[in-house]
């Protein structure tokens, strides 16, 4: 087996294991392109979205915006060799990376801004890679965040996530990965995790993170790729009622899965420029008091939506440059989508 099939699967892997904990909580998860510039460059990734506002006889007209910023930064990269407790060399390739996020989402029902400011999502977390003789390939992660509106902002509810997962290779074409996700928003969940990521051809490829997302990515050229996907997306937002007597703190939780289309573009060697389009449908929206009581349910009928993001990365970091070259992952040529 030569040199550069390794390499490639090895790409592909870090990719696939790093998505699984990237999409580590439903409340943050943005169902975009998976690439390898990602995890090893610092880049900052800008995108909005907008669901278009839908209503049945039974339900309110309810809309949705977002807008978010995304920076990942490399804070460490080294390879190590040393005897494992059975005293048998190993030698271990190690990468973190830290992650910031903030994203401002401005719900609309009935045509008006509710809450009148919107959402604030501010998270931070960490990604470690390893792979090593002994242990193959592993990644763990956690992040902490809040998503609260003006009036909740210094009172939040924090939502928490850490896990790990492990990747297999099955020939030449197919990686596997399973772990597990313990998430924290404002109940204590575990979420098992599935991943698959499949060459049909040089061109066609399929990835799974379930219960994420799924993709499917035409690559024709080297500055050019379609994908077609669904994913499953929402938040859940603090928001302060203003009554005769008191001020009542509320919660509200909305999902939906989505199904689009994407074009992308990476130009420049360091912007990649994505347009989305597609349809939100199996939506929920439900408030609920402190006490976790559900105070109101409703399904809002499917709806377009449209989204867009620039992602800038620094491909020329010799701090991650380095790294790539002791794992023999910085070819020239290479597209980092």
């Amino acid at each position: 087996m030569n040199s550069t099939s390794r390499r490639g699967r090895a790409r592909r892997g870090y990719a696939l294991l790093t998505a699984c904990l990237l999409a580590g909580t439903v409340s943050s998860l943005q169902a975009q392109q998976l690439g390898l510039s990602r995890l090893f460059y610092p880049n900052v990734t800008l995108r909005a979205d907008y669901v278009v506002p839908s209503n049945s006889a039974t339900t309110q007209n309810f809309g949705m915006t977002r807008t978010s910023g995304l920076g990942i930064i490399p804070i460490q990269s080294e390879v190590q060799a040393g005897l494992s407790f059975r005293k048998k060399f190993d030698l271990r390739a190690v990468h973190t990376v830290m992650i910031g996020q903030f994203t401002q989402i401005q719900p609309t029902i009935n045509g008006t801004n509710f809450p009148d400011n919107g959402y604030k999502t501010i998270s931070v977390g960490a990604i470690r890679l390893q792979a090593s003789v002994k242990d193959k390939l592993w990644v763990y992660g956690g992040a902490i965040g809040m998503t609260e509106s003006n009036e909740t902002f210094f009172t939040p509810q924090p939502f928490l996530w850490g896990g790990a997962a492990r990747m297999r290779i099955i020939g030449l074409r197919s990686q596997i990965v399973y772990g597990s996700i313990l998430t924290y928003n404002q109940r204590l969940r575990v979420v098992p995790v599935f991943g698959i990521n499949q060459r049909i051809s040089k061109k066609w490829r399929a990835t799974a993170l379930l219960p994420f997302m799924a993709d499917v990515n035409y690559h024709p050229t080297k500055w050019f790729s379609m994908d077609m996907l669904a994913g499953v997306n929402g938040y859940s937002g603090g928001f302060q009622v203003q009554t005769a007597e008191e001020k009542l703190l509320r919660r509200q939780n909305y999902q939906h899965v989505k199904l689009g289309l994407s074009a992308n573009l990476h130009l420049l060697t360091v912007f990649n420029v994505s347009a989305e389009a597609g349809l939100a449908g199996f939506r929920q929206l439900r408030t609920f008091n402190s006490a976790r009581e559900n105070l109101a349910s409703t399904s809002p009928p499917m709806a377009p939506y449209v989204g867009v993001s620039v992602r800038y990365l620094t491909s020329r970091s010799k701090f991650s440059s380095k790294f790539m070259g002791k794992l023999g992952l910085g070819e020239k040529g290479i597209v980092n989508w």
